[in-house]
């Protein structure tokens, strides 16, 4: 942090700003210029907040050194962050992809998808057990039952397993079930639920929020890595917008923002980005040659019967087929699949 202090600012006035610092418990760099003096905060200044300062007599403007995420900065790591999951290291060369239903359903549809995803190469199985929806009419979700069910399909596929947690009570039981846990977009500022998560230490996988900003979503990363828990993947998935063609506007522009601002993993989920099943592909390779970590894509053998989200679900054989043609878009910006 570093406070400039006005043109007409007094040495008392320095003093009275100095003497705070240091009271709070840092160090203090004074730099003294023809019309003005700046004092630099020495220190991790994260239990600083502006308002100590900002309302002081001679302070002029309060500047931050590192962005407000400082933990989930690239300032603070650049290099990446790379998270191991079932054989792949999300956040290194290879893109990551993770695949399966919106919800699961029953037995029969978790086999024949877990089938599916696993012959196009996938070794992440997404499907949520809670449904949050709109509506509480809607299908909320089978609950345990749905937990048990991705137990018995990640024993027969081998596949890691990725679903939602909505409350703080529910992280060690869906914890039990999965791998890595996934935040809703509706969820990305549960407090309690992110520093529950940064303490639970397994993989999270953060959706960004219906209409939250960039920075929004970084400072919610930031309360789970402030726990020691560095396996966070940030997750681009549509943001709300005047347009209404697509279910919601997939920001592309975040993936490379996010890749220059943060060490975390980026994840695009050009399902519920665009709701439509034939926009899936095109903006997952899009997201790709973006420089996208990731991709999380919504796979159901039986899309008109789905009981959320059919239609942005891919039927399995077009699955595969985009699997295929991201091999080339993935090996043209030096990555793999």
């Amino acid at each position: 942090m570093i406070i400039v202090m006005k043109m007409n600012a007094t040495d008392i006035d320095v003093e009275r700003v100095t003497d705070r610092i240091v009271e709070l418990g840092f160090r203090t760099h004074l730099s003294r210029g023809e019309e003005r003096t700046i004092i630099g905060v020495i220190g991790d200044e994260r239990q600083l907040s502006r308002e100590m300062f900002e309302l002081m007599d001679g302070v002029e403007k309060i500047l931050d050194v590192l962005p407000p995420f400082k933990l989930a900065s690239r300032d603070f790591r650049p290099e990446n962050t790379v998270i191991p999951l079932n054989g792949i290291r999300i956040g290194d060369r290879r893109i990551a992809v993770m695949a399966g239903p919106c919800a699961v359903e029953d037995r029969t549809q978790m086999r024949e998808v877990a089938h599916a995803v696993k012959e196009a190469g996938v070794k992440i199985l997404r499907a949520g057990a809670f449904k949050p929806r709109t509506s509480p009419y809607s299908f909320q979700g089978l609950g345990l039952e749905g937990l048990n069910i991705l137990a018995e399909v990640r024993e027969e596929f081998h596949l890691a397993i990725v679903t939602e947690v909505i409350t703080p009570e529910d992280v060690p039981t869906v914890s039990k079930y999965a791998d890595a846990l996934q935040v809703g977009a509706r969820n990305m500022q549960n407090y309690p639920l992110l520093h529950t998560l940064g303490a639970n230490g397994k993989p999270v996988l953060l959706k960004r929020g219906l209409m939250s900003t960039l920075q929004e979503l970084l400072m919610s990363a930031e309360y789970i890595v402030s726990h020691g828990n560095y396996q966070v993947m940030l997750c681009e998935r549509g943001i709300r917008t005047f347009e209404t063609y697509t279910r919601y506007t997939f920001d592309i522009n975040a993936v490379p923002v996010l890749k220059s601002l943060t060490h975390l993993p980026v994840i695009a989920d050009p399902s519920h980005g665009t709701g439509k099943w034939n926009l899936v592909a095109p903006i997952a390779k899009a997201a790709v040659a973006a420089g996208a970590d990731g991709l999380l894509i919504e796979v159901h053998p039986h899309p008109s019967l789905a009981l959320s989200d059919g239609a942005q679900s891919l039927k399995p054989e077009t699955f595969a087929r985009l699997m295929a043609e991201l091999q080339a878009v993935a090996q043209a910006v030096g990555r793999e699949l």
